[in-house]
């Protein structure tokens, strides 16, 4: 392992606890209580690391999802059946998630459009496309010693994009692993990257969707509703030999790790 990488394994170690900038509301109301729906997927938007998606998911999504992979399970669905789920356990699938909106909004497919120009520009170093490598987490609940996520989970893949005019879009794909067979949504948090001096930024985040086939239809779910506000994160930042590291600009000093990426074409 270079010595960049051993020193940078050993800062995210000082980290603690969660950011402050991926928590929900208190406020933000359950349209239907006990599925999993916009407020969750709110909620994981802002997420960076895996910790922070598992609390999102908790909130009343947990139970509806273990019920629709215990019936995918009896049901016995193989793992190449992409119609399996929504054909032997559509009802308990759509008993599982919050209902599509009546009338869809349509997904953004550039969602820096139209979106204000900050007044500084983001550095170079900072601009392309960056997919989360590690990650400090909260303490053990027991007062052990703190984890490093260096292997973030495959179904909780992120990836944060930073372009040239000042836009962000930061990225979570949640996986059949997560939302169960056949299953499969995009949530995307999108907005600025306000700089203050030369190591802090604040992703102030302006808008949102999540995306993807859900029990067998595609659905574009709003995440900027009335009562659904986003919150901004701040975080000090560098970028050495092709890596990004975010620290939180708080007392928790949480560390996420990022390594540059060959963008995808036409990824939003």
């Amino acid at each position: 392992m270079p010595s960049s990488r051993v020193l940078l394994v050993l800062f995210l170690a000082s980290g603690t606890s969660l950011p402050a900038a991926a928590q929900t509301s208190p406020e933000r109301p359950r349209t239907v209580a006990g599925v999993c729906g916009a407020t969750n997927w709110a909620c994981v938007a802002e997420c960076i690391d895996a910790e922070c998606v598992d609390k999102c998911l908790r909130e009343d999504c947990e139970k509806a999802l273990d019920r629709l992979k215990a019936c995918t399970v009896k049901a016995g669905c193989a793992p190449d059946d992409t119609q399996c789920a929504s054909r032997t356990c559509g009802r308990t699938c759509q008993r599982s998630f919050e209902p599509a909106p009546p009338s869809p909004e349509k997904e953004r497919a550039d969602p820096c459009q139209g979106l204000p120009v900050p007044a500084t520009k983001p550095p170079e170093a900072l601009v392309g496309l960056w997919t989360l490598a590690a990650a400090s987490l909260p303490e053990e609940q027991d007062g052990g010693p703190e984890r490093i996520e260096a292997e973030p989970r495959a179904d909780y893949a992120r990836t944060l994009q930073v372009r040239p005019d000042g836009c962000f879009v930061l990225r979570t794909a949640l996986e059949e692993a997560t939302l169960g067979q056949g299953n499969k949504l995009v949530v995307r948090a999108w907005g600025t990257v306000e700089l203050s001096g030369e190591d802090r930024l604040t992703l102030r985040t302006r808008d949102g969707q999540a995306v993807g086939p859900v029990c067998g239809d595609k659905r574009v779910i709003p995440l900027s509703r009335k009562r659904l506000k986003f919150r901004g994160g701040s975080y000090l930042w560098r970028v050495e030999d092709g890596t990004l590291t975010l620290m939180v600009d708080d007392p928790t000093k949480q560390t996420f790790q990022f390594d540059r990426t060959p963008p995808e074409g036409g990824k939003k």
